[in-house]
């Protein structure tokens, strides 16, 4: 079965080699019909601590890594400069 990948940003570096990514998901409204979006925060491991708050980084499933966190960071796709927020 293959490992289930999620893309989003990272808002907050939680402590070492811990860092907290919101995934943004649209659905569409079941009354409306409108599309709405919807976000999950999830916790992923950066072994190396590369990342930094603002990043879009992509994540792969993996074991539980502790009782919240079970993605592994697998790539930066878009850095953010030095001094620039989202």
């Amino acid at each position: 079965m293959p490992k289930r990948q999620i893309q989003g940003t990272v808002i907050k570096k939680a402590g070492d080699k811990t860092a907290t990514v919101l995934v943004e998901r649209r659905v569409l409204h079941p009354r409306y019909h409108k599309t709405v979006k919807r976000f999950k925060k999830y916790l992923i491991h950066d072994e190396n601590n590369t990342i930094n708050v603002g990043d879009t980084v992509s994540a792969v499933e993996c074991r539980p890594l502790s009782k919240t966190k079970s993605f592994r960071l697998l790539e930066v796709l878009k850095e953010v400069q030095k001094g620039e927020v989202e």
